[in-house]
């Protein structure tokens, strides 16, 4: 495991499945963190989704593109994360699979995709962010997950870094830099309350931690408690870290951004 650089302490806010359906959610999110009492804006890394489940174009909503773009524009940091973010590969095959593609998420698009149908559909996102003015310096595979022909396809791609669940590869050497993770499960009360309790423990375990991510989804917005847990998690960081981007902070391992 390669250490990483201390260039004082840092936090994510990666928000995951941006998409026409789910950006009102973020929006108002956003706006309510963003007001000037509350520090003013944060630099967030959106994760956008080309076609959300086959149904969700996003070049079909001018003004939600047009809102990334202006988010781009003052600071912003725009992701690849997938094209449909569905899992509709081969049918998993073998208990390991099953876990990983099933049960664990059934979101992850490139966990069985070919070398040549993971590179069609990075092509096709690409191609979508170019013609609406955006730039992705990063690919964050839904759920997390990728096999080999998906990671190559990443790598050729000639993105700057890649995701999973535990840490970010810089590009094109997969040089691995470890995210201590917060995130929520807020399909049930119950889920709910499990994970409110965790991600204290997590943030205490992560108090000397360089950076910290907070992945955040759109069902974690759809109820009070999970969206407050979130609004005074921010609040909290921010007043103990920087907010960047992980383009951002990518560079300053690098000594780029100094």
């Amino acid at each position: 495991m390669n250490p990483i650089p201390d260039l004082g302490p840092a936090f994510f806010l990666s928000l995951h499945d941006v998409a026409p359906h789910s950006w009102q959610l973020y929006r108002a999110f956003l706006a309510e963190l963003e007001r000037p009492e509350e520090g003013g804006r944060l630099d967030c890394t959106l994760l956008a989704v080309p076609d959300f489940h086959h149904r969700d174009m996003a070049e079909r909503h001018p003004g939600f593109c047009q809102d990334l773009r202006e988010r781009q524009r003052a600071g912003d940091e725009l992701v690849l994360h997938g094209f449909y973010h569905e899992d509709d590969g081969p049918p998993p095959r073998g208990p390991g699979a099953l876990l990983r593609r099933r049960v664990l998420t059934h979101e992850g698009e490139f966990s069985a995709l070919s070398g040549g149908e993971a590179a069609r559909r990075i092509r096709d996102g690409l191609s979508l962010f170019y013609g609406q003015g955006w730039r992705a310096d990063g690919f964050v595979p839904p759920g997390w997950v990728t096999n080999e022909a998906g990671r190559r396809a990443i790598r050729e791609a000639g993105f700057a870094y890649r995701t999973d669940a535990t840490a970010l590869y810089r590009l094109p050497d997969e040089r691995r830099l470890p995210l201590p993770t917060v995130v929520m499960s807020s399909r049930s009360p119950w889920r709910r309350r499990l994970f409110r309790a965790l991600n204290q423990l997590r943030l205490w375990r992560y108090q000397r931690a360089p950076v910290i991510r907070l992945a955040l989804h759109p069902v974690d917005l759809r109820h009070e408690d999970s969206r407050r847990f979130w609004l005074d998690t921010v609040r909290q960081l921010r007043g103990e870290r920087r907010c960047v981007t992980k383009r951002r902070w990518l560079l300053e391992q690098a000594g780029v951004a100094r």
